[in-house]
């Protein structure tokens, strides 16, 4: 019954890709563009470009599928290695597939939907998640409140929320066409939970308020330890042209929650799976398929990233400061990343890009407790073969280090190698 499910589900993609093709056309109003269009855009722009004319349904999806030829290595010199990870080869990963549906509901109104088809966690096919989207309110009558909506926007779903830039960036499952390399960050920002949020922008200026009910998981039921606290979130920035050629984009983000049985999913709600497939699994026992990434898992965490982002001309940076601390009750635990990408992206229509990423995550785990590090270094580059289409490939070096790591699998714990990436959204 699963397989059939699933081939009937890859009848369906294709059926959709090519139901797809015939909608380029059909343009949704304050939308982000679905490949290399889509580049470097975050919030969905205010500027009313589209005329509303009735009902669209634009059916989209993406595929995604890695060639890995990474090496693995721990154990501290002079020691014993009780925890040997397996022998990596070199050979493909299992694809990745998502099927994507945006709605025209009405003027202004929008409804998102993605599902994905298959993931490196998940064997079957299941809802990532969904929202509405409401740029004018003119359903309740003409003109309603139009001054206030000419610069608001307004988000309600069960689906990723606004925290941080790097989720602008990142690959969700198979929609890996916004990011220049194949992995995310370290401490992977993203989670989808029950939220509300606002967004306004005005002059290049932005604001994000909003509140998560703080789970993943839904559920009602209530038991002896449960302590539901709603999250809250916001942001403040400023995005805009401060000459012909050159883009500046400044924004900090921030997310709190203090209840014990909420709010713990900020760095694990990708249930998506790491792109680095089976990497840090030892011989006996495994591992998760969230292996290179790493989430402190805290219970009443408060975090603050920074994003600051410039463009010019084929030239681009992108950086994160990022601090997610627990609470004194739980042990003052606190975890700091630094990021930086440095991208140049040239060719007639910046089809072509190369570029490096460093990124290192510090901290402990409570306060006084040994250091522990984790270090990546990417340098690649990729090829819009259309917009649509890409291929990217990319050297990674991550590292374990510190103190913290002792009588774990993760000490002197290391890989590297070789990652090519094929890419299709639309």
């Amino acid at each position: 019954m699963k397989k059939s499910m699933k081939l009937l589900l890859v009848v369906l993609f294709a059926a959709t890709s090519w139901a797809a093709y015939g909608q380029s056309s059909r343009a949704l109003q304050y939308f982000r563009p679905v490949g290399q269009d889509g580049i470097n855009v975050f919030e969905t722009s205010k500027t009313d470009t589209v005329e509303y004319d009735g009902l669209k349904v634009r059916v989209g999806g993406a595929f995604a599928m890695q060639f890995q030829a990474i090496d693995q290595e721990n154990g501290l010199s002079g020691q014993e290695n009780l925890f040997p990870l397996v022998e990596l080869g070199s050979n493909l990963n299992l694809p990745t597939a998502s099927l994507v549906l945006d709605v025209q509901l009405h003027d202004g109104v929008r409804m998102h939907l993605t599902s994905y088809l298959s993931s490196r966690h998940h064997e079957e096919s299941w809802v990532k998640g969904g929202y509405i989207q409401m740029d004018k309110l003119d359903f309740i009558k003409p003109g309603f409140l139009k001054g206030v909506m000419d610069v608001t926007t307004i988000r309600v779903g069960m689906d990723e929320f606004n925290y941080g830039d790097t989720r602008f960036r990142r690959t969700d499952n198979a929609r890996a066409i916004y990011n220049p390399f194949v992995g995310n960050y370290i401490m992977d920002a993203f989670s989808t939970e029950a939220f509300a949020e606002v967004t306004v922008q005005q002059n290049g200026f932005l604001g994000v308020v909003g509140i998560t009910n703080g789970k993943l998981n839904q559920s009602v039921v209530v038991n002896d330890n449960s302590d539901n606290k709603l999250s809250f979130f916001g942001k403040l920035g400023y995005d805009n042209y401060i000459a012909d050629d050159l883009r500046v984009r400044l924004t900090g983000s921030v997310y709190m929650n203090k209840g014990n049985t909420t709010g713990s999913y900020l760095y694990g709600g990708d249930r998506a799976g790491s792109r680095y497939y089976y990497v840090m699994h030892t011989v006996a026992d495994g591992g998760s398929n969230f292996e290179g990434r790493f989430n402190p898992r805290f219970k009443e965490i408060t975090a603050i990233q920074v994003n600051p982002f410039i463009k010019y001309k084929g030239i681009e940076f992108f950086g994160v400061y990022e601090v997610a601390s627990n609470s004194d009750d739980e042990g003052n635990g606190q975890f700091t990343q630094l990021g930086g990408e440095l991208i140049y992206r040239f060719g007639s229509m910046e089809q072509l890009y190369v570029g490096g990423r460093y990124n290192v995550v510090t901290g402990e785990m409570i306060e006084g407790a040994p250091e522990r590090e984790i270090n990546r270094l990417n340098i690649g580059g990729g090829w819009f073969m259309t917009k649509n289409i890409m291929a990217k490939a990319e050297y990674v070096n991550q590292k374990y280090e510190g103190t913290g790591w002792i009588g774990s699998k993760y000490a002197g714990g290391e890989f590297n190698g070789f990652m090519v990436e094929a890419v299709i959204s639309f």
